[in-house]
């Protein structure tokens, strides 16, 4: 069937990155049950919308043979084209989309890669949210996202990727995918650096917010999960820095009085200004030999961390570390102080 009728600027972005891409290393498969930590050189970050959403082009541009997103909302012609060129090319693309929460946002690109050779399912409907964006490439590489593939958001959104090369990694992040795309049940197995939802999400989180000795720096889009905030407090009276960044809303202007009045730092954009935050981040005491990030897609919600299909990252990687800390100190110097 015919796609639909696309920009030529469209057309000539995508064949750029087509032509300027080289395509991924190999290492070979991932022995079977390994789940070591990633090392120095296996993560590198993406910080948006700093970086454009051209390098997430490029990785699709990149697979020799396939190409497996997972993804919550799907409203990109550009990102659709690439995924259709591949499929065009002979990889094998398969794209899973969320069904509960945004079913109607994703029905056009549902529709749209269907008609064009790529193979895609709606999510299992047992999870109250697909809300995972990740992408594999050539069961080699993974993007651990925290941003949609939504165009529109691009732009004003902070978000981030982390390129995961880490053998053990992708093999986790390939077997759940397998079972999801096909609706079969599976208790997905950490990887040494992996935070699933549902289960395991909650308790990762208030590990780590647990075991900070010096600092917190958070970006959330949301602040309603009352062991998190619970966590963020207790680590504040205890003398911990904290520093919460997040576009301003009523529905969480309880939790920020509690941090506040704990001695945190609450730091806000207007819901008007140029910078959404999207992130979901921690970073516990950035600089010290105990640093440590997370970095993906759940939310400070109990839906996002006992309820959804959520994934994210955990890792002491220094380069990891400092970006993360660099883009959240600015960011929260751009933002202004909470008032009650």
């Amino acid at each position: 069937m015919v796609s639909r009728v696309r920009t030529c600027a469209a057309l000539l972005v995508t064949a750029a990155v087509l032509a300027g891409c080289q395509a991924a290393k190999t290492t070979g498969p991932a022995p079977s049950g390994v789940t070591t930590p990633a090392t120095a050189g296996q993560l590198s970050l993406l910080v948006e919308p700093d970086q454009a959403i051209a390098p997430i082009y490029a990785l699709i541009a990149s697979a020799r043979t396939s190409i497996d997103l997972t993804m919550y909302e799907l409203v990109d012609t550009d990102a659709e084209l690439a995924l259709e060129l591949a499929a065009g090319r002979g990889v094998v693309v398969r794209v899973l989309l969320d069904v509960n929460r945004e079913k109607a946002a994703n029905q056009a690109a549902f529709t749209e890669l269907t008609d064009m050779r790529v193979h895609v399912a709606w999510a299992d409907s047992r999870y109250a949210a697909t809300h995972q964006k990740t992408l594999v490439i050539d069961g080699l590489v993974a993007a651990v996202m925290t941003l949609n593939m939504t165009s529109r958001y691009y732009s004003s959104t902070r978000d981030f990727a982390v390129i995961d090369r880490n053998r053990s990694d992708v093999a986790a992040i390939e077997r759940v995918f397998n079972a999801d795309f096909t609706h079969a049940r599976i208790t997905a197995s950490p990887a040494a650096d992996l935070v699933w939802s549902p289960n395991q999400s909650q308790p990762a989180l208030l590990a780590l917010i647990n075991s900070a000795k010096s600092s917190l720096l958070i970006e959330n889009e949301e602040m309603a999960d009352k062991p998190v905030t619970a966590a963020l407090i207790s680590a504040a009276r205890r003398g911990v820095h904290v520093v919460v960044v997040m576009t301003d809303q009523t529905n969480w202007h309880s939790a920020f009085g509690s941090l506040v009045a704990a001695h945190a730092v609450v730091r806000v954009y207007a819901a008007s200004a140029s910078l959404y935050i999207h992130a979901k981040v921690v970073v516990a005491d950035a600089g010290t030999p105990h640093q440590r990030a997370f970095v993906g897609s759940e939310n400070f919600s109990n839906a996002s961390l006992n309820a959804n299909r959520e994934l994210g990252i955990e890792t002491a990687d220094p380069g990891i570390v400092g970006g993360l800390t660099a883009t959240l100190n600015s960011d929260a110097a751009g933002a202004t102080s909470w008032r009650n």
